[in-house]
This record gives structure tokens, C-alpha cells and sequence, in this order.
């Protein structure tokens, strides 16, 4: 039976090679519910979306390599429940599939809210065919209203202004990603869109989306009627457990786990990536990451704990965005109620925001300062305060 890994993207496929550098030669199942073989999801709100590159899958791994890893790769498969007492995993098709050593990798899906039901011009951007629909929609040169100022939705505005579409963003705080990052700071990164001929609407949510068949207006809860072809919904995504609902393992907020990411009080499984929740020793709080960084630092941890030799999830979380020239990094567990200090650099635009909480670093934003952001990451794994890191970024 060997290790079943649940999840084919980027967590279960590192996972898989980290068990094989690790030298494990036992069976290794990866099934996937997509149909496609392991891509990798950031380009498609950047590059793919705004035809930097060719239509082409973003591939992680090439196809012709799976026989030299030695994986059963089932694609297309999606599990549909868990029996952790006799070790299977049901599948949609009627299928169970028996696993000595589970690895729960299935990630996050898309959150949307109920409107337009029916209309087509709604979207959301996780998977590659959500990708593929919306680059189609954005060959027919729509008029596009982003919900959510989070990165995928910035994202989708900077690619869509790349391409010269008509953009509108609507984020229902004081201004994008000010729960993490504050106002101040989202202010900076609303001026970022503004400054490339979005129009961005802020403290507003979207109450209607009208049309015949198609999405045609969306209304705001303050009356503002925006004209509309195209809306995507960028409002975060929920852990994928809702297959788990049954077995017994904490899946409050994704798959509760030890601080090796084995799921608690169940010795044969552990969870990767988007979907685990593990207490996390640098903050000492339960933490759900939902980076791409976390998905292939998380891989090395389950290895290492399926081989025997055990570590600790504890990298300091790390996070990058590509908008319009800029990258946008943001390092640690920032919160709007944290101590900040901006330094804005107005010539340049290269800003940089330090985050404080009970006297030391917890996270730091940089606009175009990859070298400060190294500066950050090592000044929140010692316990810095904001004043020793400040005196070293000045």
C-alpha cells in the first residue's frame, strides 16, 4: 500500500520527490482530482493570464519523468471521504483506495458569493480551466469588475491592465488587504492600481449582478451601478476538507496537525500546504499558510517524518505578488493591529512596512526591497524588535 498522497499540485508533488530523495522505495500514490498533470498555480494569475506567456500548461514537473519518479499518478480522481479506522480512501467513482501512510494535500478551493446565480461572466481564478476561461473572456475585451483586493484579485487587475481592459476593483475594506497590512499600507497598494487607470472602490461590497444570460451590471451596496462583462471574484479561498467531513480529524479551518504536520490524534496521517493547521513555534499560534513557499517547505517536513528522522514546520511564513512593474513581498503574520512603521520612499516607490506585536517583529511588507525583505525574515526568526530592524534598513 505504501504512502497515498491526496493532492496533486505542488505539496503532494514535492512531497512524492522529497520521499524518493529521502531514498523511500515503497509504493507512492498521487491522485489528483484535476485532469491535468501538476501545474503550477502562480503564473496563472500573472504571466498566463496577461499572454506573457503562451497558452502552454505551466508544468511542474514533465510528463515523460512520473515512470523515472516511480509514482502511480492518478488524475482525474477526486476522493470524496476518509475512513481512518480501515485506512481508505473512498472515491467519487465508487472506488476505495487503501493507504498505509496518508498525505492530505488537496489544498484550498475558491470562495464565492451567491450572485448572478446562472449568468455566465462569473468567475473565480483557482485551477488552470478557471485560468483558461478567464483568458478567453479577456481575448473578447470585457469591461471587468474585480471582487477583492487580495493578491489574486490584484493580480487579475494588473493583468487585465496589462492587456488594456477597463477595470474596476471593489474590496469591502477601508482599502485592499488592510486586515493584514492596515489602512496605511493598503492605501499604498490601492494608489498601485489607481496609478495604472483602475478604478478601485473601497468600503463597498457587491449586492446584484443583473443580465439576460450574461453578467451585464453589478450593483454596490453604496447604489454605484458598474457597467460589467466579466466579474471575477477574488474573495479568498477555504481549506478543501469538505471530503473529511466525516472522519474524525479536526478540520476546523483545514486539518488540525502537530508541529511535524501529522494530524492530530491520528498517527498515519499528516496534512501539506494550503489545508494544514499546525501551531506554529516562531508565533505561537495555530496557523493555516497559504503560499506557495509553505506547500514546498511543508513537502520536506512530512518526508522527513514518513523516513524517521522528524522536524519541526517552523520557516517563517513568505509570501510574493507581480503587479503591474512591482513585487510586493511580505514575510511573518502582519495584523492591522500591529505596530507599524512605513517608510515610504516617494521618488522610487520602494516602501517598506515593519510590523511589531509585544515588543518584536512579526512582519515586514517591501515594495522593489528584495534585500530589506531578507533583513526582515532573519529579524523576525531571532526576535528582533522594530527598532533593531529599522536601524539596519536605514
Amino acid at each position: 500500500m505504501g504512502v497515498v498522497i491526496v493532492g496533486a499540485s505542488l505539496a503532494g508533488l514535492r512531497t512524492a520527490e522529497a520521499l524518493r530523495k529521502g531514498g523511500y522505495d515503497e509504493p507512492i500514490t498521487l491522485i489528483g482530482a484535476e485532469p491535468h498533470l501538476p501545474y503550477d498555480r502562480p503564473p496563472l494569475s500573472k504571466e498566463y493570464l496577461s499572454q506573457q506567456i503562451s497558452a502552454s500548461i505551466p508544468l511542474l514537473r514533465a510528463a515523460d519523468s512520473f515512470d523515472e519518479l516511480g509514482v502511480d499518478l492518478r488524475l482525474g480522481a477526486r476522493a470524496t471521504g476518509l475512513d481512518p479506522e480501515r485506512r481508505l480512501i473512498c472515491m467519487a467513482d465508487g472506488d476505495v483506495v487503501p493507504y498505509q501512510k496518508l498525505v492530505i494535500a488537496t489544498g484550498a478551493d475558491a470562495r464565492t458569493v451567491p450572485l448572478g446565480s446562472g449568468l455566465d461572466g462569473l468567475r473565480t481564478l483557482r485551477t488552470l480551466a478557471d485560468a483558461d476561461l478567464l483568458r478567453a473572456d479577456f481575448d473578447r475585451r470585457p469591461s471587468l469588475v474585480v471582487l477583492g483586493g487580495g493578491f489574486i484579485g490584484a493580480e487579475v487587475a494588473a493583468a487585465a491592465r496589462k492587456r488594456d481592459l477597463d477595470v474596476h476593483l471593489v474590496e469591502l475594506l477601508p482599502a485592499p488587504m488592510s486586515s493584514a497590512l492596515g489602512t496605511r499600507v493598503g492605501e499604498l497598494l490601492g494608489q498601485l492600481h489607481r496609478d495604472h487607470g483602475v478604478r478601485v472602490y473601497c468600503g463597498v461590497t457587491a449586492t446584484r449582478v443583473t443580465g439576460e444570460r450574461r453578467v451585464e451590471t453589478i450593483e454596490l451596496s453604496d447604489g454605484t451601478r458598474l457597467d460589467a462583462d466579466v466579474v471575477v471574484m477574488g474573495l479568498g479561498v477555504a481549506p478543501a476538507t469538505g471530503w473529511l467531513r466525516d472522519s474524525g480529524l479536526d478540520v476546523t479551518d483545514g486539518v488540525g496537525c502537530e508541529d511535524n504536520l501529522r494530524a492530530v490524534g491520528f498517527p498515519d496521517i499528516y496534512a501539506v500546504g494550503d489545508v494544514a493547521r499546525w501551531a506554529h513555534p516562531v508565533f505561537g499560534e495555530q496557523l493555516r499558510v497559504e503560499h506557495w513557499t509553505n506547500a514546498n517547505e511543508h513537502a520536506d517536513i512530512v518526508a522527513s517524518s514518513l523516513l524517521g528522522e522528524p522536524k519541526v514546520a517552523g520557516a517563517v511564513p513568505y509570501v510574493w505578488s507581480d503587479q503591474y512593474d512591482r513585487k510586493i513581498q511580505i514575510v511573518g503574520r502582519p495584523r492591522a493591529g500591529d505596530d507599524v512603521t512605513v517608510l515610504e520612499d516617494q521618488s522610487d516607490g520602494r516602501h517598506v512596512a515593519v510590523y511589531e506585536r509585544a515588543g518584536r517583529v512579526v512582519g515586514m511588507l517591501t515594495i522593489d526591497g528584495p534585500r530589506r525583505m531578507l533583513k526582515g525574515r532573519r529579524a523576525i526568526s531571532s526576535g528582533a524588535s522594530a527598532a533593531d530592524l529599522l536601524a539596519v534598513l536605514s
